[in-house]
């Protein structure tokens, strides 16, 4: 039977004292096949680029998600093959945020991916969830940056030198600061994940 992760229903504006923290990396075969959160929460997804976050969405997401990648693939989809991305890159930005506030503004559970280096991005979601008396959960894949340079290669893209250094000093940011039990504000819980544990997930769901 696949385990599941207490929902947490402690309002976001009291989610600093309250923060939760999970640490399921380097659990093997005992790590979670599920994960369960309050219908109506909103889930981030952040990591590396190349870390495994839209398979993991892909895999393991029950209900609604949105992910950049697909904002990304319907665009090149509609483009000349040859066109470099960094040229309909705003694009691709504008229509996964507008996707993304259409979502919000329903007030459906979501599984969000996320970069992590926008911390806009996640006040923008902590408001979203607060204003509707629902939580923000962050979902950090913990991966090594070898590890996350393959991964981009696996799927035929990569980001720049620059651009990966940025990625992790924000993603280090993050864990480091979730392993001291400092979690972004308006984040209720924090589940940290290694490659494995991540792998192990089969499910991303919400209940009553």
């Amino acid at each position: 039977m696949a385990a599941g992760v207490p929902a947490q229903r402690t309002p976001v504006t009291a989610a600093r004292p309250e923060a939760v923290l999970r640490d399921l990396r380097g659990r093997g075969g005992r790590s979670p096949r599920a994960l369960t959160f309050a219908e109506g929460d909103v889930v981030v997804v952040s990591g590396l680029p190349g870390s495994g976050k839209s398979t993991l969405m892909r895999r393991a997401a029950r209900g609604r998600s949105v992910d950049s990648q697909d904002a990304r693939e319907r665009w090149a989809a509609r483009l000349p093959r040859l066109l470099p991305y960094a040229l309909y890159r705003p694009l691709v930005r504008l229509a996964h945020y507008a996707g993304l506030r259409r979502v919000l503004r329903s007030g459906e559970s979501v599984v969000v991916h996320d970069c992590g280096t926008q911390t806009w991005v996640r006040s923008w979601l902590a408001r979203a969830a607060a204003r509707r008396g629902r939580a923000l959960h962050l979902l950090l894949l913990d991966v090594a940056p070898d590890t996350a340079r393959a991964g981009q290669r696996e799927r035929g893209r990569g980001v720049s030198g620059y651009a990966f250094a940025r990625h992790r000093r924000a993603i280090g940011r993050l864990v480091t600061e979730a392993e001291s039990g400092t979690l972004p504000r308006g984040v209720t819980s924090a589940t940290l994940l290694d490659r494995q544990s991540a792998g192990a997930l089969t499910r991303i769901a919400f209940r009553p």
